[in-house]
């Protein structure tokens, strides 16, 4: 089973996707995470040890992202290595066979169309075990709210590029916080800062999506 685990862990740390595809060139013709899996799955391989398998593989890509050693392009390749392996388990993960680790609801704030940060950020931590809820973008807060009654035990994740969007951010913190206190809020996007996070009572800033995995996991 560690076999596996490793196997898939490579193909998407290094995001080889199928045997198809030309990246990275050093694992050229050689399986991907698509065959890799489709055998597994036929050999009788758990679910959940290919769901491991992602979750070591996105740490270690997300790691070097956040020492300076990976760069976006990375996270998505990667991204696309652990799809490879996804579709393959969803059906598994949605009869419930794989239990994930809590819900994540994400949005990128009222006013804020970007969503690049939010995608990436919505990839690591699926890879992390998650289900994760993406409200899209120019998300209100009573959108928010309305998502945490349906999912009472989750974390939310707020994201925004813009400053002047910032302080929607802010209304929408607080108004989380004051409804639903002992909801875990998460901040994150180029203008934000943790002496932000603190002014406006949110619970974490993640200047990277390595740093909102370990976070999440350390608070489940």
């Amino acid at each position: 089973m560690q076999d596996v685990v490793e196997k898939i862990a490579l193909c998407v740390a290094k995001g080889k996707v199928s045997r198809s595809a030309w990246f990275p060139p050093d694992m050229k013709d050689q399986d991907g995470a698509d065959e890799i899996t489709t055998e597994a799955l036929k050999n009788g391989v758990a679910p959940d040890v290919l769901l491991q398998g992602c979750m070591v593989g996105m740490d270690r890509v997300g790691k070097e992202f956040s020492e300076g050693k990976a760069f976006v392009t990375n996270l998505i390749i990667s991204g696309e290595a652990m799809n490879a392996v996804m579709k393959h388990i969803k059906p598994f993960l949605e009869s419930d066979q794989v239990k994930h680790k809590g819900t994540f609801i994400i949005g990128t704030v009222a006013g804020d169309l970007h969503d690049i940060g939010k995608n990436l950020v919505s990839m690591m931590i699926r890879g992390g075990g998650f289900e994760v809820i993406d409200l899209g973008v120019d998300v209100p807060t009573n959108k928010f709210l309305d998502a945490i009654v349906q999912h009472p035990d989750c974390f939310i994740g707020l994201s925004a590029l813009l400053t002047t969007t910032m302080r929607n951010m802010e209304n929408s913190v607080k108004a989380i916080k004051e409804k639903y206190p002992k909801t875990k809020v998460l901040i994150g996007g180029a203008p934000i800062t943790h002496e932000f996070c603190t002014r406006v009572g949110a619970d974490f800033y993640s200047p990277n999506p390595h740093e909102a995995v370990e976070y999440l996991n350390k608070n489940v």
